[in-house]
């Protein structure tokens, strides 16, 4: 069996029982950086086989871990911290793994960018996960742009000598707006720190951050300005039949079809 296995992101107390259980029955663990994962197992006296699964070698690294899978051994693939895939190696093995037919599943556990939205106390009930963005300015703000007007809270991983930039670029497509930077998350220096995106934060910058960023506030349709007849003729105007515009209509102006039927009966 194949088992993607979330470790601790800071603190080595927060692998799970079931994750550590997995570690010690593994037949060979594959793993971003074998020294760092050598730390973490250590620490558990589990001494098993590591082989490495970074971003240059994924795809070979694949091929040996459905190998490995068909000759009866039990598998564990981890990164250095969190959850494997999530903006760490992974992807191209779960490609490839689901290619191939082989089954896998996952052990969750930590996770860096859920503790930091929960730290930020911005809203949480949505939210879009972002990841690390290019590092190419240009191609850093087109991608912002494409988010420019979503509402739900934003969640970035960013490295620290990349964070003014970030912040600097974030309120060039953004405007203002409120950001929390999470640092040193579950170790004993952590760090929630609210900023402005015109601000930037302030200080040194040392370790991890995730960069947590307010999203849009809601536009007011202006469509919403004019009576319900009205509105419903403009959007057939612009092409919707009756019943779609009424549909939309309804759905923008918080009411239901009926109440706007009975004002449109002569459209």
């Amino acid at each position: 069996m194949i088992y993607f296995v979330a470790t601790p992101i800071g603190n080595l107390k927060d692998i799970t029982l079931r994750a550590l259980e997995t570690l010690k029955s593994a037949d060979v663990i594959f793993c971003e950086d074998t020294r760092h994962t050598l730390k973490l197992l250590n620490a558990y006296e589990i001494k098993k086989p590591l082989k490495s699964c970074h971003k240059f070698n994924e795809r070979a690294a694949a091929e040996q871990i459905v190998t490995c899978s068909r000759e009866g051994k039990t598998v564990c693939i981890v990164s250095d911290a969190g959850m494997p895939v999530v903006s760490d190696p992974g992807r191209e093995v779960t490609r490839v793994l689901r290619e191939a037919g082989e089954p896998y599943t996952v052990l969750p556990g930590a996770n860096a960018f859920l503790c930091a939205l929960v730290l930020s106390a911005l809203p949480s009930d949505r939210f879009t996960f972002l990841g690390f963005l290019p590092d190419k300015a240009s191609e850093r703000e087109k991608l912002l742009s494409g988010y420019k007007n979503v509402r739900e809270t934003l969640v970035f991983h960013c490295a620290p000598q990349d964070v003014d930039g970030y912040a600097a670029t974030m309120y060039k497509v953004f405007g203002q707006r409120k950001a929390v930077a999470v640092r040193e998350i579950t170790k004993i220096h952590e760090e929630s720190i609210p900023f402005l995106l015109s601000e930037g934060l302030s200080g040194e910058k040392r370790g991890e951050y995730v960069l947590v960023v307010e999203g849009a506030e809601e536009q007011e349709n202006p469509l919403c300005r004019l009576t319900a007849r009205e509105h419903v003729a403009a959007l057939m105007e612009s092409g919707l039949d009756k019943k779609e515009a009424l549909k939309t209509a309804a759905k923008e102006r918080g009411v239901s079809k009926s109440e706007l039927y009975k004002e449109t009966l002569d459209l």
